[in-house]
């Protein structure tokens, strides 16, 4: 009894490290320093841990290959061109920037990823809301939201979809049968909440037309790589094929061929990627597993059993469950319990399709809800600005429960015809 307990405060205390980052620590510091601590004292066997890290490579070769092709596009004046024709084709409505920032968003969301609209689109709306001098925070938060909410499409949208299925994706025919509405009415409603939520700021002028420096050769390289690795990620995940390899290969090629093509050493691209986003992954993995071992999961995996005997009852407070977990212990871990608790109660995929819907819609509730986010606000604290956890638990309350109810109803629906 004694380890259990430690092995629930370790992994608390480090959970809630990473979730409120004291004295300003990077969140890779709680979440490794946790992993290492039930290590030390024994609460976790050295073979457990190295096995929950190797559940991540997936995960890891994905993330690697999003940063290499952020940081890419950054450094050869992508983002800023990307801003600038947003804003000229807004024509001084910061609405209509609005729009255009959020159709962007489900775009790079359902073809590059969540991770990606977080760390690749949002320096490119910042740097848009300077130029048009529009208040930034509603179209910062367009780019926070729609990464959660457009993160079901396909497959490939989100990291946390592959942590959910094991790295056992469905095919693409039947994700699209199961999600395709789901998503339709969470994009939907999450947009119209978000404007609810911010309609002052968003009624006010932009400026109307800014300058646009011509985009460089290396620039034009950077938007072919993110085009072609879009392509090829839809391609491997029609085929039923594992993501993280081709995306790191995809990024590693875009890296290394653009900073040749524009003279410029790959090694500082390298220097500006946030590696400790990938210790970050593993400590969480470690932490679950840890959790995993105290039995904990087990009373979840009979638990999900039991109620499937229900299947409509039981995806509506799974999903609905899961969606408030992923605030308190992130969506990354939260998936990963599901997924373990799943794979021990099987049960019907209905439930397992709402456990989906709430470990990707979950997050847009706080700042802390998914890895996206907590990318999404490193990015923002880069740019000069600060997001408080309230100012975005007070959009969250509204928009999320909103989306989430959507959405399952949406899915619900889908199974009774």
């Amino acid at each position: 009894m004694m380890s259990v307990v430690a092995t629930w405060a370790i992994a608390g205390v480090a959970t809630a490290g990473v979730i409120t980052r004291p004295m300003r620590w990077p969140e890779w510091i709680w979440a490794v320093g946790g992993a290492l601590l039930l290590l030390g004292l024994g609460l976790i066997p050295l073979a457990d841990a190295s096995n929950a890290v190797g559940k991540g490579l997936d995960v890891y070769l994905f993330l690697i290959g999003m940063m290499l092709l952020s940081e890419t596009a950054r450094a050869e004046g992508l983002f800023d061109w990307v801003a600038a024709t947003a804003v000229n084709f807004a024509g001084g409505s910061t609405l209509r920037l609005f729009v255009l920032v959020y159709l962007t968003g489900v775009v790079v969301t359902t073809f590059l990823s969540n991770d990606a609209t977080a760390v690749v689109l949002t320096p490119a709306v910042f740097a848009a809301a300077k130029k048009a001098e529009a208040e930034p925070l509603p179209l910062l938060f367009a780019c926070a939201l729609i990464a959660n909410a457009a993160s079901f499409v396909l497959p490939i949208s989100n990291p946390a979809n592959l942590v959910l299925y094991g790295g056992h994706m469905p095919a693409l025919t039947q994700w699209l049968g199961s999600f395709a509405l789901p998503s339709l009415a969470s994009i939907v409603v999450t947009f119209g909440g978000l404007w609810f939520a911010e309609r002052k700021l968003l009624s006010g002028a932009c400026a109307k037309a800014v300058d646009r420096q011509p985009l460089s050769r290396g620039g034009y390289a950077a938007f072919a790589s993110i085009l072609l690795t879009a392509v090829l990620l839809t391609t491997m995940s029609a085929l039923d094929q594992p993501l993280g390899y081709p995306t790191a290969v995809a990024g590693l090629v875009a890296a290394l061929g653009v900073s040749a093509f524009a003279r410029r050493s790959p090694l500082l691209l390298a220097k500006n990627v946030s590696w400790g986003v990938l210790l970050l992954v593993a400590g969480l993995f470690v932490l679950v597993e840890a959790m995993n071992v105290t039995g904990v999961i087990g009373r979840i995996a009979a638990w999900l059993s039991a109620a499937s005997q229900e299947p409509a009852s039981a995806a509506i407070q799974a999903g609905t469950i899961l969606a408030i977990g992923s605030n308190l212990i992130n969506n990354l871990p939260a998936g990963l319990i599901a997924s373990t608790a799943a794979a021990q109660a099987q049960p019907p995929h209905l439930v397992i399709d709402s456990l989906l819907i709430g470990v990707d819609i979950g997050p847009n509730l706080s700042v802390t809800g998914s890895l996206a986010t907590i990318l999404w606000l490193q990015v923002v604290r880069r740019e000069g600005e600060d997001v408080g956890f309230w100012r975005f638990l007070k959009v969250g309350c509204f928009v999320m429960p909103l989306a989430l109810a959507a959405a399952l109803c949406a899915r619900l629906f889908i199974a009774s015809v």
